[in-house]
């Protein structure tokens, strides 16, 4: 497992500032489309760098209250020196700074698209899986509400969403259906199911709400 306080460094502070301050000025969720932008710029899941910005908030050590003091008030110079920071870092690390950086690269993978899948991404796909415990399958279909409002939420066509139940109700065991599809969507259906569908529904309805602000 990546020990992800490793690649942590201290000017990263003054980039979670800046996006703490960003207005409305606070906490951001977990989830929020900024948060996700700055996870995927620093190779840092939304978990850790989440705390991060609690610490950050609680003004936790000596170091956090300087940064206060100094930015607090000073919103060109926090934009100023953040930008420095983005300039610099990786600066005499070369290429290889996050090389083998497995667990981060599985993080950064969950918002990519899905090759040969249109515009899905792993973390649609938890959203779709979220509602197919939701419905039964004879309501899989584009004219049932909700699967309507997902597909609006997600910004993708209805039948992307009935699609993707399709998948699930290959890999559903309740099901028990003894059926062969061939599809791009087969594998990463079978690698969400494997992370949630085997698990607790309360936690994968706690991840979807989560993402809810993602999309929003």
């Amino acid at each position: 497992m990546t020990n992800y306080t490793s690649l942590w460094q201290d000017d990263y502070w003054i980039l979670l500032m800046q996006l703490y301050q960003r207005k409305p000025a606070g906490m951001k969720p977990l989830y929020s489309r900024a948060m996700i932008d700055l996870c995927l710029e620093l190779h840092l899941p939304p978990r850790f760098l989440y705390d991060r910005m609690f610490e950050l908030r609680n003004a936790a050590t000596p170091r956090l209250r300087q940064l206060w003091e100094r930015y607090a008030d000073s919103p060109r110079r926090l934009s100023k020196d953040a930008g420095k920071v983005r300039q610099m870092r990786g600066f005499c690390n070369g290429s290889a700074f996050y090389e083998g950086v497995e667990t981060c690269e599985s993080f950064e993978k969950d918002f990519r698209q899905l090759p040969r899948c249109g515009a899905l991404t792993p973390v649609m796909l938890i959203m779709i899986l979220d509602l197919y415990f939701r419905l039964t399958p004879i309501t899989m279909n584009t004219e049932t509400p909700e699967i309507q409002e997902l597909a609006q939420l997600l910004k993708i066509k209805a039948a992307n969403v009935v699609e993707v139940m399709d998948v699930f109700q290959i890999l559903d065991p309740y099901l028990n259906r003894n059926e062969f599809m061939v599809t791009p969507l087969l594998k990463p259906c079978q690698e969400i199911w494997q992370r949630y569908g085997n698990g607790s529904i309360e936690e994968l309805a706690m991840t979807a709400a989560q993402l809810k602000v993602y999309f929003q």
